[in-house]
């Protein structure tokens, strides 16, 4: 690797392509937005089944406000408002909030509701679901449960699709919204060629979030010394950042939950480095990392678009039971 120029000053010039889009999905936006109204409305504490979303800096910071983040709703009080987080839940959570006549906020990404419902109305119509999904993740264990025991395979890899073997009879296939868009492209294509009467959904189940900043990812990172990504370990779609960046000829890529924790001096060879940032990452990280290397280097920031995005959900709506 050759070393950076640099400046009279001193300083090295490093490169930074700046991926867009980055950072919060509209889901994202509408579900701390929920927990946020929560609390203006009601008052602390307000309790959240499950981290709202996968971002160790948005879980603290509304902590801070007031918000109980539990795992279980026995550990909430009847009396107190219970958000449901936006990975969605199974439908047992449901009717056990309904059961106590709990004051619900279903944060659950409007997306994730969309493969909810195709969950539930493939089951109903007798198909057997194969869910394209990584094992123990929220929004899996939410998609899993809305349909009887039994009714769902998890399939992960596709290895797994090409050894699955559902029960006879007819089939439809579920994705979780933020996997890798190549990975699991390929694993539908093996269900295809080895079920071709399988049913899918008529678009995609990955989120167009989750797709376009995959796309952005692999336009930053041919050639790039380093690719970061700001996002915390439990977020899948910032770590699938990782790996696209990879496959997409980064030397190196890192997944970042805090800027402040980076170490400078692993840059002093880098020319071109490229920042990216998970669907549940705030901007203010990114702002961080940028303000801690324009501190040391020379940068020259180029963006690098992707997809232009639009997209706003509505409020989650508050409701009894």
């Amino acid at each position: 690797m050759i070393a950076s120029s640099a400046d009279k000053s001193g300083r090295a010039r490093l490169a930074v392509r700046l991926a867009a889009p980055r950072g919060f999905c509209a889901g994202v936006e509408r579900a701390i937005r929920a927990v946020e109204d929560a609390l203006a409305a009601y008052g602390p504490p307000v309790y959240v089944r499950h981290e709202i979303v996968h971002n160790t800096h948005v879980v603290n910071r509304l902590k801070a406000m007031g918000a109980v983040f539990i795992e279980d709703l026995d550990a909430a009080p009847a009396d107190r408002p219970v958000v449901l987080s936006a990975h969605g839940s199974p439908r047992a959570v449901h009717d056990a909030a309904a059961a106590r006549n709990m004051h619900v906020i279903d944060a659950t990404c409007p997306l994730v509701q969309k493969v909810h419902a195709e969950t539930r109305r493939n089951a109903a119509r007798g198909r057997h679901v194969l869910l394209v999904g990584h094992a123990g993740h929220p929004e899996v264990v939410g998609t899993m449960g809305q349909a009887p025991e039994g009714a769902v395979t998890l399939v992960e890899t596709c290895a797994d699709a090409e050894a699955v073997s559902p029960p006879a009879g007819p089939l439809a296939y579920v994705t979780q919204t933020t996997l890798s868009v190549d990975d699991a492209a390929e694993i539908v294509r093996i269900l295809k060629r080895r079920f071709p009467a399988i049913e899918g959904p008529r678009r995609s189940d990955i989120c167009y979030a989750t797709s376009n900043r995959q796309a952005a990812a692999k336009r930053i990172a041919p050639g790039a010394d380093l690719v970061v990504v700001i996002g915390s370990p439990a977020s899948s779609n910032s770590r699938r950042l990782v790996d696209t960046a990879l496959a997409a000829g980064a030397a190196r890529a890192i997944l970042l939950d805090a800027p402040e924790t980076f170490d400078l001096d692993s840059l002093e060879d880098a020319q071109t480095i490229g920042l990216t940032a998970g669907a549940s990452a705030p901007e203010v990280l990114v702002e961080t990392f940028l303000a801690r290397l324009a501190a040391r280097f020379r940068l020259t920031i180029e963006t690098v678009e992707a997809a232009a995005e639009d997209v706003v959900f509505k409020p989650a709506m508050m409701a009894a039971g």
